[in-house]
Order: C-alpha cells, then structure tokens, then sequence
C-alpha cells in the first residue's frame, strides 16, 4: 500500500527550524530511496531531498542546499527532514515517497510511490 504518515509541520517565523518525520505503514523501507516533496498553493510537487539506502546517493534542491538535512531509520520505518533558516518560500504541504534504487537526477511525483499525494504535513514560515 505505500502510506506514510507525515508530522511536525507547524507555524514557523522567517529563520526557525522544524524537524519533519515520515514513517512507513505496511511496508520495509530498506530497498528503498526515500525522497521528500512539497506543494505550495497553486503549484506542482517540487523534489526536496532524496536519500537512498542501497547506493548512499543524496539529493538536495538547490533552494534547500545547506539549510535542510534529510536522514532516515530503516529499523524505525522512518525518515526525516530537518529545516533550518526557514524562509516564507519553504511554505507548502511536505509529504514522503519512494522508489526502488538510487536517488535520481531529476524529480517528478510518477518516479516516486506513495499511496495518496493528497495528504502531508502542512508547513506555513510567516510573521
């Protein structure tokens, strides 16, 4: 089935930090590259961060390069996204997905699975 359940979001101010959790249901994540998305109002998914557990491949957008940390658990089912130095441009629903493999260069939600992509944990930086 793919479903995670995502936590942690919340009302931040302009240069607060979050730490977002993603944990897996139904499923082990080991085989897994695990990647993070967000969707702002109005707008398509935008691929965050990416981490695989096979190859050790690792992705950043480059609007979130040295702010965001992702990690991940396999024993926990479980990764997580640290975000730092918010700013208003990182506001928009996070929610996690996966694919077989490696990181990929590019990101689109149809590489990646997840049961819904209509749920997610909702993070607002405002003041």
């Amino acid at each position: 089935q793919l479903e995670f359940v995502e936590s942690g979001g919340g009302l931040v101010q302009p240069g607060g930090s979050l730490r977002l959790s993603c944990t897996a249901y139904g499923f082990t994540l080991e085989q897994y590259a695990i990647a993070w998305f967000r969707q702002a109002p109005g707008k398509e998914h935008e691929g965050v961060s990416c981490l695989s557990s096979t190859d050790g491949s690792l992705y950043y957008a480059d609007s979130v390069k040295g702010r965001f940390t992702i990690s991940r658990d396999n024993a926990k089912k479980a990764a997580y996204l640290e975000m730092n130095s918010l700013k208003p441009e990182d506001t928009g629903v996070y929610k996690c997905a996966v694919r077989v493999g490696r990181c990929p260069d590019t990101y689109s939600t149809n590489q990646f699975y997840r049961r819904s992509w209509g749920q997610g944990t909702q993070v607002t930086v405002s003041s």
